[in-house]
């Protein structure tokens, strides 16, 4: 089979969310074409918002200026009865604003936004195609829902959370329809981090924030199925972590560099691989 095009699949990373914007600048500088793109997670965000019409420069800039720390809460009273340390409501109310509130039927592209129905352990996926009315903001909220640091949120039947707790052949899938085939682009954590002082008569906080790290720590590392490794590119992302919501621009900048010079390297051997014929001279 060969293809003039490709459905960039922009998956996980939490807070990582810059080196997916360094993925798609990689993309558009090899002027390799797409109108169909799918989010994860982190990757959500950024998919939506290149989604919705704005601009590589718009993105870029939201990525990188947006303050992080706003959308962070510790309530440990949510914990108990939402299954999260914030609503997610803030977030959720700023990334509708950057959409204009926009639906699944008003965006530029064809989207697709993956977020998990824990209480079935399926996936839940949303389109122009199954949800064209829901706003592209509640799914990307349901997606970026990080166990324990957003609630645990309903929708219909389902009882939605991050996206990235999916196993992996969960993305890949044929998102047009037509045969187009898929590089999805993982981001993978390298690091370790400095102990946490477990003190005080109440630590539940400290608890709470080992278990957090550990969870996006196991899920940043899982291991890529042989049958997906022709078209999965894995962006190392050092020693970020995926629910660092206190990032320096610097540290965003360095992210967003990892996942540009990562897709400039890897993409030539990918569109190879996949048989793109009249997309490799473009990647040469």
């Amino acid at each position: 089979m060969t293809a003039n095009k490709i459905v960039p699949i922009l998956a996980g990373g939490g807070t990582r969310l810059p080196a997916h914007v360094g993925i798609l600048q990689a993309l558009d500088e090899y002027n390799i074409p797409f109108d169909t793109i799918v989010g994860v997670s982190g990757g959500s965000i950024i998919s939506s918002l290149f989604a919705s019409g704005l601009s590589l420069a718009e993105v870029k800039h939201i990525a990188l200026n947006t303050d992080y720390s706003q959308f962070r809460g510790f309530s440990l009273v949510k914990l108990i009865r939402n299954g999260g340390l914030s609503s997610g409501d803030v977030f959720e109310r700023w990334i509708d604003r950057l959409l204009n509130g926009k639906t699944f039927k008003e965006m530029k592209y064809d989207l697709h936004v993956v977020a998990t129905d824990v209480a079935r352990g399926k996936p839940v996926i949303f389109n122009k195609e199954k949800t064209p009315d829901v706003k592209v903001s509640l799914a990307v909220r349901f997606s970026m829902s990080i166990p324990l640091v957003f609630s645990f949120k309903k929708f219909d039947e389902h009882l939605m959370v991050d996206g990235s707790i999916l196993s992996e052949d969960a993305l890949h899938r044929d998102w047009a329809n037509d045969g187009t085939p898929v590089i999805c682009f993982r981001l993978k954590g390298d690091y370790e981090y400095d102990d946490i002082k477990i003190k005080g008569l109440f630590p539940i906080v400290q608890y709470v924030s080992l278990l957090i790290r550990t969870f996006m720590t196991t899920i940043s590392r899982e291991y890529i199925n042989e049958a997906f490794w022709h078209n999965t590119v894995v962006v190392n992302t050092g020693t970020s972590s995926a629910v660092d919501f206190n990032m320096t621009t610097e540290q965003k900048e360095a992210l967003y560099f990892k996942g540009y010079h990562t897709a400039l390297k890897i993409l030539p051997i990918k569109v190879k691989a996949l048989n793109i014929d009249n997309l490799a001279a473009k990647t040469m």
